[in-house]
């Protein structure tokens, strides 16, 4: 009897709802999980022009695996720049790899564990969202920048881009990050499309920094209300175990406060950030790394990239795994066992390997 009116418990409270609030209890359970080989079944190669207008060459997935662009194994995922070629100034760019899940996600739990990011002058890793729906052209759906930077500039900056009608005030956002100044309009139309940037307070969270330490892991909580991000070096002893083991449940309430939180206090998140796909990619010189290339690298940002591959032998993503969790209850009593909660993982996108 016991066991039947705790199981009974446990069904019903699987029913409610999670709640977006910022303190009350937030529950996720596993959507997608993308390792090793199921990057290359679960992700797209976009070979397209840069739309940043980068010294690069995108290239489709066949030819990244011709030319050893990219690694997958049963538990790991690397995606690298070509390292040995010098360019024609008047060819085509340096070849590197611009992927996309086939997947779009609204409200969701966004877990990135990455081991090393590209690292060198005149990069410029992102791994982003945004739509690539044809019917919605950026930044019609927003995007939402994770990890991204230029020149091995750290900390880390995260970014949101939006349709006009989206501000963030800084006081009102309840973060350890710093808003820049004037970073607050996450318009597209202003002030040179910086949108509402929030920069991490650890030093270690962007380039050859994060590198040093063996990477860590990212998550970005997206609902209608509100964008959260959380960062954990791979030495912190802070990293709650349900991100760095994968759980198959988990809840952001109980991790801390965020280094980033984007608010609706005077944005419309709901209405201004559509359906979005995961982007992973590397770009060289282009709108930003080119036009922020520092003194203290050398010659000018395209020359570098034209003229010294083995400059870029460290511009590569090696990535444990991305992990997607939608909104659902994790298991409340001692009856629901690991099959029950298995039974939520309806996707996971390994190799056959893995079978």
């Amino acid at each position: 009897m016991a066991t039947s009116i705790l199981t009974a418990l446990g069904a019903v409270l699987c029913l409610l709802p999670a709640t977006t609030s910022a303190t009350g209890a937030r529950n996720y359970v596993i959507e997608d999980t993308y390792i090793g080989t199921g990057f290359t079944t679960g992700f797209y190669w976009q070979n397209i022009p840069d739309p940043t207008h980068g010294r690069v060459n995108y290239t489709d997935r066949v030819t990244a695996s011709n030319l050893g662009l990219y690694t997958a194994t049963s538990n790991s995922f690397i995606m690298r720049a070509d390292s040995s070629t010098v360019l024609s100034p008047t060819g085509p760019g340096r070849n590197a790899q611009r992927i996309v899940s086939n997947k779009r996600y609204t409200t969701s739990v966004t877990v990135l564990d990455v081991a090393h990011m590209p690292q060198g002058c005149g990069t410029w890793p992102a791994f982003w969202t945004t739509s690539d729906d044809p019917n919605e052209p950026w930044p019609s759906a927003g995007e939402i920048d994770i990890v991204e930077g230029v020149n091995d500039i750290g900390p880390n900056a995260s970014t949101m881009h939006t349709t006009n009608g989206c501000t963030m005030t800084p006081s009102t956002m309840i973060q350890t990050g710093t808003v820049p100044s004037g970073d607050t309009n996450c318009w597209t139309g202003t002030n040179n499309n910086a949108g509402c940037q929030v920069q991490n307070n650890k030093a270690n969270s962007y380039g050859p920094a994060l590198n040093s330490v063996g990477g860590g892991w990212y998550v970005m909580e997206r609902t209608s209300t509100m964008v959260n991000l959380w960062f954990w070096a791979r030495n912190d002893p802070l990293v709650p175990t349900e991100v760095s083991s994968g759980s198959g449940a988990i809840n952001p309430a109980h991790w801390g406060t965020p280094y980033a939180n984007f608010v609706s206090n005077n944005c419309p998140i709901g209405s201004k950030l559509g359906p979005n796909n995961i982007i992973i990619n590397l770009t060289f010189c282009g709108d930003w790394a080119g036009n922020a290339y520092p003194s203290s690298c050398p010659s000018s940002c395209v020359d570098y990239v034209n003229n010294n591959p083995s400059a870029f032998a460290n511009a590569y993503w090696s990535i444990n795994s991305v992990r997607v969790y939608q909104q659902g209850c994790a298991a409340t009593t001692a009856t629901v066992n690991k099959r029950d909660l298995e039974a939520h993982h309806r996707h996971s996108y390994r190799g056959l390997s893995d079978l």
